[in-house]
């Protein structure tokens, strides 16, 4: 079938075939007879025949192809048929170039390809992609209007982050008056315990004090009439018979004037506590993030006095080895951050690695007898020797130890913790003060203490220090004493009770509580900072000496020095 389309853009004096439009899809050209505008398509009367045997196509409605040509070419392109270079109607389409032209474009611009052709002919051969391009257009659309839903949804969820910020900020406000309510509870609980027992301290102490005084009124009144109303013999006597009381009065005033400390209970905030101001700076662009932080002081928990529980975890009997020179003394343990014990051996000098089930996986010969040992990093320990020297030795992955470096000191040291990430805390032998600070380059320094000029010989006291609240733990071990320094105020605790008996080895437990080896009762004794036993664990052991808490507070290590039966255990820690 063919029509003259002149009129409507077509070529003057042309026939235009309209070809069937499912049959070009499979590389025939067929005349087409009919057009379904339901199905947009030109089509051949075979292919349009499909409407008659499919009961879902029968309420599509067919019309001559003549008629559709017709109706089609009246629409109104509004332009869209208008070259935009040259404002003629687009005639042909340049295959080569893939690109619309007007009769002026073919002839200057497409002179030289080799495929303009009428766009009437290739309009039949791809007229299946207008449907293609409607499907994309829905694409589009559905992914614009996804787009406006989501900022839209973005808008609402700005509104009730906006609106939830004050409502979280309140909620903090809330929170922090609970903590600092739960903290006056517990600060006056400890207050008024610590008040209550060291009243009843002070005034035993002052009655015996007072009696003192009238015992040393009465021997003057005594001497004093004596020397004013008696003989030369008399006073003799006297003096004689009244020599031993003043000697004992003498001996006990002496005593009390040494131990005299002033008591005083004091409450600080450190000056950071407070809000600084939010950086709103902080953001990145489509994202507001308000961040503030407290100080490390501020963030640190409020320590809880809560009994500890140990439970067993391992025990083993440490026995003289192949190589030994003697029966193994641990003077010195304590835990890798990763859960392995490092032990010195005093007796055979040398230092072995443990793992977690106490099974002993690395051995280092050392050239004198250690003393105490703490872990500096993942892979390394400090070793004090007594010799004026501090060692740092590598423990590998594997277990394998070797001298890192070796630090000169000008004091002999016993005991050894961290302070920090630069100095290290001893307690010295020999020396006074009892404690001193060890730089990682050997710089020693002293801390602002008031210590009581008093020396310990080796083995008669050991010290640890309590980060979180700046305090130095000091034994005293023939004195069945605890001392708790606080370096900010320069004051102490002194702690005595019949459940310390030659306290030797100390070392922190969670919240900052101590837990000292008590050797004479066979125990482990946990006091409160400010001074309170907290409880006591009997050990199945004698005469307990070192003791070590791992890193996360969760395991305990302890050994002992009994000639013949000396043991490592492990303990697990809860509260």
């Amino acid at each position: 079938m063919a029509a003259n389309n002149a009129g409507n853009g077509e070529v003057s004096g042309r026939f235009q075939e309209i070809l069937c439009q499912p049959c070009l899809k499979k590389n025939k050209r067929t005349a087409a007879e009919k057009f379904c505008s339901a199905c947009d398509e030109f089509q051949c009367l075979d292919c349009s025949n499909v409407h008659y045997t499919h009961a879902f196509l029968r309420n599509h409605k067919l019309v001559n192809a003549n008629e559709a040509k017709t109706k089609q070419g009246s629409f109104d392109m509004k332009g869209l048929d208008q070259c935009d270079q040259h404002q003629e109607v687009l005639k042909f389409f340049c295959e080569d170039e893939n690109q619309l032209c007007c009769s002026t474009c073919a002839i200057v611009d497409h002179r030289k390809c080799h495929s303009v052709v009428e766009i009437q002919k290739v309009a039949g051969r791809s007229a299946y992609r207008s449907s293609t391009l409607k499907v994309k257009l829905e694409e589009v659309r559905e992914k614009a209007n996804i787009i406006i839903d989501s900022i839209v949804s973005s808008k609402e969820k700005l509104y009730e982050d906006a609106k939830e910020i004050p409502i979280k900020i309140r909620r903090m406000r809330d929170e922090v008056m609970k903590m600092f309510d739960e903290l006056e509870i517990s600060v006056v609980k400890d207050v008024e315990s610590f008040k209550k027992e060291t009243l009843e301290k002070l005034a035993i102490k002052q009655s015996q004090n007072e009696k003192y005084l009238a015992d040393i009124t009465t021997c003057l009144e005594t001497i004093d009439k004596v020397y004013q109303n008696g003989t030369v013999v008399q006073r003799f006597i006297a003096e004689q018979k009244m020599k031993n009381d003043v000697n004992i009065l003498h001996k006990n005033v002496n005593a009390e004037c040494h131990d005299l400390e002033t008591v005083t209970a004091t409450f600080d905030f450190d000056e950071t506590l407070k809000l600084p101001p939010l950086p709103v700076t902080d953001y990145v662009p489509g994202q507001l993030t308000l961040l503030f932080c407290l100080s490390e002081v501020a963030n640190t928990k409020v320590p809880v006095n809560t009994e500890v529980i140990l439970t067993p975890v391992k025990s083993i009997d440490l026995k003289q080895g192949k190589g030994d020179k003697d029966e193994p003394l641990y003077t010195g343990i304590d835990f890798l951050p990763d859960g392995r014990l490092v032990a010195v051996d005093n007796e055979n000098k040398k230092c072995l690695v443990y793992n977690e089930k106490l099974e002993k996986v690395g051995s280092y010969q050392l050239s004198y007898r250690p003393l105490s040992v703490v872990a500096v990093s993942e892979d390394k320990v400090a070793i004090t020797s007594g010799g004026k020297l501090l060692d740092i030795l590598h423990v590998t992955k594997s277990n394998d130890i070797t001298l890192d470096r070796r630090i000169k000191v000008t004091t002999n040291y016993y005991s050894i913790c961290q302070k920090d990430d630069k100095y290290f805390v001893g307690g010295t032998i020999d020396h006074s003060p009892p404690v001193r600070m060890i730089s990682s380059t050997g710089e020693e320094k002293d801390f602002n203490i008031n210590f009581p000029n008093k020396s310990y010989p080796i083995e008669t006291s050991a010290c640890t220090y309590i980060r979180n609240s700046d305090k130095v733990v000091l034994t005293d071990r023939y004195e069945h004493t605890v001392f708790i320094y606080d370096v900010k105020t320069n004051t102490r605790i002194v702690v005595k009770d019949d459940q310390i008996k030659e306290p030797c080895g100390v070392a922190i437990g969670q919240s900052g509580s101590i837990l000292v080896c008590s050797e004479e009762t066979n125990s482990i004794v946990q006091i409160s900072q400010t001074g309170q036993i907290l409880s006591s664990h009997k050990l199945d052991m004698k005469y307990p000496r070192a003791i070590c808490v791992s890193r996360d507070k969760s395991f305990l290590a302890i050994t002992n020095l009994c000639e013949g039966n000396i043991k490592l255990q492990k303990f697990k820690i809860s509260y």
